[in-house]
């Protein structure tokens, strides 16, 4: 199953914050979906991030093209919750 993840943020460091916490997220969710996969891309350009978000200071995560934050950099614990929640989201839809 694969899962579509978006990392918005014009600086780096909080790039590679939120991909760290989805990353750790994707290993607890392993357990629950071996066949789990994240496509992840990371969007810098600030006209691409204004497609999903007018807020630039702060980092964005986009999950399936649905954007669960973009204000704060969240907790792994958040992370999984929309993880999870995106997987139930595609089983319903391919069944």
């Amino acid at each position: 199953m694969k899962i579509l993840v978006k990392i918005l943020g014009t600086k780096s460091r909080q790039r590679y914050a939120v991909r760290r916490l989805v990353l750790m997220a994707q290993t607890v969710l392993r357990a629950e979906y071996p066949t789990l996969e994240l496509e992840i891309t990371e969007i810098k350009e600030p006209a691409e991030i204004a497609k999903y978000t007018p807020v630039m200071i702060a980092p964005g995560l986009v999950i399936n093209e649905k954007l669960v934050y973009d204000i704060w950099i969240p907790s792994k614990e958040q992370v999984v919750a929309w993880l999870r929640e995106a997987i139930q989201e595609a089983e319903t839809v391919s069944r």
